[in-house]
């Protein structure tokens, strides 16, 4: 598919523009409205279609609540089965909130011997909505200070749960990548952060962190990846423990398979086995 096209879908999902006028874009480059309805099913998540990469049989798994800043806080929680003295993993949806592809990631990172929770940043307005547009409209309607503590609120929740052993690292995508970052710097306690295609933590914030960094961004992300330089020079003149991961040749949400313009297997597979060879090691 046309890379202007894809952008052009990146930038939809990443701001302020209506679905009427996306299309409408959409039309232009395709040369029709015609043409441009039978691109979205192409550009559009569908969780319908993709194969979950779990069995479920081997995990316990349960609504969790929790009390919020601003209300109760709900998560999908995921474990093995009985598990006991686990390493916990905050994981952190795009901006479309905890829809089925997260779930199914929390359930990637429960199966490889952790307690996972992904976390719904949209408890307080009823959760995560079917509509994906309602989705990222409330999602932008957060009060960002609010909504960092309520993270913080979860990796408090996760490291006082029995069944943990009281380590707690983050994984976040998109939105939920910036949020990673976020946490690494508000937190001085957590032990790892992985931020997949995230925006970067403001440099001057870089000195906070204690955690252990992993960052993966998409070669063909010009718009994250404009952050790189400066974030980067700074984790170094910090001397932070970080890894940094620069996909060639693949899009802004290489990692959901639920996106098949987006979804690369080889990318993710890498990325993955490196998410969760550091959450091996620090959270063990």
């Amino acid at each position: 598919m046309d890379q202007k096209i894809i952008n052009l879908y990146d930038s939809y999902t990443h701001s302020k523009l209506s679905r009427k006028e996306f299309i409408k874009k959409l039309s232009v480059l395709t040369g029709g409205t015609a043409i441009a309805m039978t691109m979205l099913p192409l550009l559009e998540n569908n969780y319908a279609a993709a194969v979950s990469l779990v069995d479920d049989s081997k995990l316990d798994t349960e609504t969790i609540t929790f009390k919020g800043v601003n209300g109760e806080m709900k998560g999908f929680l995921a474990k093995p089965k009985n598990g006991k003295n686990l390493g916990a993993v905050l994981v952190i949806h795009e901006n479309r909130g905890l829809n089925p592809h997260t779930i199914d990631v929390t359930k990637q990172v429960a199966a490889e011997g952790f307690l996972a929770l992904g976390l719904d940043a949209l408890s307080a307005t009823g959760g995560t909505p079917t509509d994906e547009d309602k989705a990222r409209e409330e999602i932008g309607k957060l009060d960002p200070a609010v909504n960092l503590q309520n993270f913080i609120l979860g990796l408090d929740y996760l490291r006082k749960r029995n069944d943990g052993n009281g380590k707690v690292g983050c994984v976040g995508f998109c939105w939920g990548g910036r949020m990673a970052n976020l946490l690494a710097v508000n937190d001085p306690n957590l032990q790892a952060a992985v931020a997949y295609y995230g925006s970067q933590a403001d440099v001057a914030d870089v000195p906070k962190i204690k955690a252990s960094l992993m960052l993966h961004y998409a070669g063909l992300d010009e718009r994250i990846n404009a952050g790189i330089p400066a974030y980067e020079a700074a984790l170094e003149q910090n001397n932070k423990d970080y890894q940094l991961f620069i996909y060639d040749n693949v899009n802004h949400a290489f990692n959901n398979n639920t996106s098949p313009t987006r979804y690369n297997e080889a990318a993710a597979k890498l990325a993955w086995g490196r998410t969760i060879d550091l959450f091996k090691k620090k959270l063990s």
